[in-house]
């Protein structure tokens, strides 16, 4: 285990809300309302009163934090010898494509494609013209 949390890993800290913000208490929520039982319908419901733009980011971040902790937990088994293509079994093959290095699609291994992914993932979260974290703001759609 103390592998996984190796800086030199594709593992990445969690993402969190800061004490004392909307987010923060929508964050709590959202845990409170994943413990509280089988009910999924309840369990995504949005909380009274609350913003559904800031109620699916919070979702979003959470989703995001979630993976990345299972992906860290798999790295160090998924290597670029053992995992030569980004694929989702027999039938599928992932390529990345970007407005950067990458203009066409392009084969890499799982490891480099995960760390792609995860890198823009991670910058999409923390743009805040996508994520704003100031209160009263819209996340997510802006018009």
């Amino acid at each position: 285990l103390k592998q996984v949390f190796n800086k030199d890993k594709t593992f990445r800290p969690r993402k969190k809300f800061e004490p004392g913000t909307q987010r923060f208490e929508l964050y709590k929520k959202a845990q409170a309302s994943l413990k509280s039982g089988l009910d999924l319908k309840a369990v995504v419901q949005l909380p009274p009163g609350e913003s559904i733009n800031d109620w699916i980011a919070v979702h979003v971040v959470d989703f995001f934090n979630r993976i990345n902790l299972i992906y860290g937990t798999m790295s160090e088994y998924c290597t670029e010898k053992s995992c030569p293509i980004m694929s989702g079994g027999l039938k599928y093959e992932y390529r990345w494509q970007d407005d950067g290095k990458y203009k066409k699609p392009t084969k890499l291994s799982a490891p480099q494609y995960m760390c792609m992914l995860m890198d823009w993932i991670e910058m999409l979260i923390n743009n805040e013209d996508i994520f704003p974290t100031r209160i009263g703001e819209c996340a997510l759609v802006r018009n």
